[in-house]
């Protein structure tokens, strides 16, 4: 039996990306970037695990900020990272890229003295080694001699385990001193010295992939076929040449008298947005097939697919599909040449890469406006005092959370600015609203461009937006607020938030068994499709059960709906927790003013202190808790 737990190591570099925003600017005049991790090992590790292989990497970050985002998001990837090792003495390595034109694509490497440059043999743990059926080296990564030492060593502890090696010749000539530093677009400069560190490495390769210039430098000749059977008399592995918008040939064997004569895959005829990432994508596809002994054309579908969703959406490891998304694709196809614009896909991207989380959510609600104004003007209290009290409510619910998962708050941006910052250090999942407070048809708070403001928000805030909407509304109403949740939608996904609707019905009208049920088909058939859901209490098993059936149907990849509080009493909030356990869909409550309202109250005007009004909502909150827990024993 094999006890190998991993599929592939790669090994090499890792750097953050920063994409310049700008479509169609120069470097020189970009104004705002993404960042994302990159690097062709760090991509093909976390393409290859979204494929639904278990990857590793070898590689070395900064002990900084974005060393740490670089683990940090490997790991939410479900990358291994036992082999990223932590340099104190460099920093991690920065890549600026944008996007000129659809022939364009300008980058500069920020490498001087970078960590991973400076990987060494000593990086390599033999251990990691023994746990994986392949490893893959990069060309890049041969062009000095530390470096390509730890590689060779990968290698042979690859080889000496029964292991599989896989090159990816990854040719950057400013990375082997053939070009200056503003040359990193520049794909091929002729070398026969890089061609020798090819030349040696070459016969210890199972799989060599490259594009045609990268099988120029590594087989020494400018004619593809030459080039390819040079490499052939040097290497029994398989040789695949990246044709780009052509697709693929593959040579598992004697090298036949034309390119297209060898095992051909063909492209896919998408929009070209960006290539940059596209090969580290094909690779990711590829390994798909090939590591699991699929037939070449299949291994060839996989591949060519990915690159098509590369070089069709900007960034490169953010943009590298699942395998929902390759499946989907594969089988039916698109009906956009430019694929970064079907709604389908991008959801289904959205959905299977966003982050884990905890469920349920147990959440104190404290984004209340309106209702604390309120409070504050009959306590006779300045407004001021407000934003301490929020911070005090957050300081509860972290009492209670203890640092466990699952716990969460609700809190505005205006009064809620410091409890949001106490939040975050807290751990807290949190959102976050978007709405001006009781507007009806609905409206954005702050006016102005809603993108413009979210994309200050941090990316853990969840964006919540509550909307008062019947079933039974007049028809220029609902059409209103449609469309003003659609571009809260676009705002969302175009910026990469995830976002929560909440419905409020039953002040508008008669909330029966099927009024919640219809809002969903819906807002579901128009195309909203929330991360969350938040929802006032039902008042029957049956219309929780109608509700689960509507989200099942509609968008089963959906985390799931919260039960929201309205100030009902807290016998009243228990029972509707048991009754919303008749679907599994309900993943948590959001209940505010039943805990704060009447320790707002007593606070406010002066009756009890700091203290006092924590304990206060910690215990209340507390008791919802136990009593959301004690429903979902009863569950179970």
């Amino acid at each position: 039996m094999d006890a190998r737990d991993l599929d592939i190591v790669t090994i090499g570099r890792s750097s953050v990306d920063l994409y310049g925003q700008q479509i169609g600017s120069r470097l020189e005049d970009m104004a705002s970037f993404s960042k994302a991790v990159g690097g062709c090992p760090a991509n093909i590790a976390i393409g290859a695990s979204r494929l639904g292989l278990r990857t590793g990497i070898i590689t070395r970050v900064g002990d900084e900020h974005f060393g740490r985002f670089i683990r940090e998001q490997l790991a939410r990837e479900g990358v291994a990272t036992e082999g990223v090792r932590v340099d104190p003495d460099r920093l991690t390595a920065l890549v600026i890229l944008g996007v000129r034109d659809d022939r364009q694509f300008p980058l500069l490497f920020y490498r001087t003295d970078c960590a991973d440059a400076a990987l060494e043999p000593n990086d390599v743990a033999p251990e990691l080694l023994a746990r994986t059926r392949a490893v893959l080296v990069t060309g890049t990564h041969f062009a000095r001699p530390a470096s390509a030492a730890a590689q060779r060593k990968a290698m042979t502890l690859a080889r000496d385990n029964g292991g599989r090696v896989i090159l990816d010749v990854d040719y950057r000539p400013n990375l082997w001193g053939l070009a200056g530093h503003g040359a990193g677009e520049a794909r091929y400069i002729r070398s026969e010295t890089v061609t020798a560190q090819f030349a040696s490495i070459l016969p210890e390769c199972d799989l060599v992939v490259g594009t045609e210039e990268e099988l120029h430098i590594a087989g020494g000749a400018e004619d593809t076929l030459a080039a390819i059977r040079r490499i052939r008399a040097l290497t029994r592995a398989t040789i695949v040449c990246k044709r780009g918008p052509m697709g693929c040939v593959v040579f598992p064997g004697d090298i036949p008298t034309r390119l297209d004569e060898g095992i051909t895959g063909p492209g896919f005829p998408v929009e070209v947005f960006n290539t940059l990432g596209a090969g580290d994508a094909f690779m990711s596809g590829f390994l798909r097939g090939w590591l699991r002994d699929e037939p070449i054309e299949r291994a060839c579908a996989f591949a060519n697919a990915c690159g098509a969703f590369a070089v069709s959406r900007l960034l490169c490891s953010p943009e590298s599909p699942t395998f929902a998304e390759l499946s989907l694709f594969l089988a039916e196809g698109s009906p956009h040449r430019a694929l970064r614009h079907d709604a389908r896909l991008n959801h289904l991207h959205h959905a299977t890469t966003r982050r884990a989380q905890a469920t349920p959510i147990m959440a104190l609600a404290c984004d209340h406006r309106a209702q604390l104004e309120v409070i504050a003007g009959e306590t006779g209290a300045a407004r001021t005092r407000i934003a301490p009290f929020k911070v005090l409510a957050v300081q509860a619910a972290s009492r209670v959370a203890g640092g466990r998962p699952g716990f969460g708050v609700f809190l505005d941006g205006g009064y809620g600015r410091d409890a949001l910052f106490a939040a975050s250090h807290a751990g807290l999942w949190t959102a976050r609203p978007i709405e001006q407070t009781g507007s009806r048809p609905l409206r954005f708070e702050g006016g102005g461009s809603l993108g413009g403001r979210l994309i200050e928000w941090p990316v853990d805030q969840v964006v919540k937006c509550l909307c008062f909407y019947h079933p039974d509304d007049p028809l220029s109403l609902r059409e209103q607020q449609e469309q003003t949740l659609l571009v809260a939608q676009d705002a969302c996904r175009r910026i990469g938030r995830e976002w929560l609707i909440e419905i409020i019905a039953g002040r508008h009208g008669a909330l029966a068994d099927d009024t919640i049920p219809r809002v969903l088909d819906r807002l579901y058939a128009i195309g909203l499709k929330p991360d969350w859901w938040k929802l006032e209490p039902q008042r029957s098993e049956a219309a929780w059960i109608a509700i689960g059936e509507t989200i099942e149907r509609c968008d089963p990849l959906c985390r799931g709906l919260l039960v929201l509080g309205l100030d009902a009493p807290f016998e009243a909030l228990a029972a509707s927790f048991q009754a919303s356990a008749a679907t599994h869909w309900v993943k948590g409550f959001a209940v505010g003013r039943t805990i704060f309202a009447d320790v707002a109250r007593d606070w406010l005007s002066g009756r009890i202190d700091d203290a006092e009004a924590v304990d206060e909502m910690a215990g209340r909150f507390a008791a919802l808790v136990a009593a959301w827990l004690g429903r979902e024993e009863s569950v179970e």
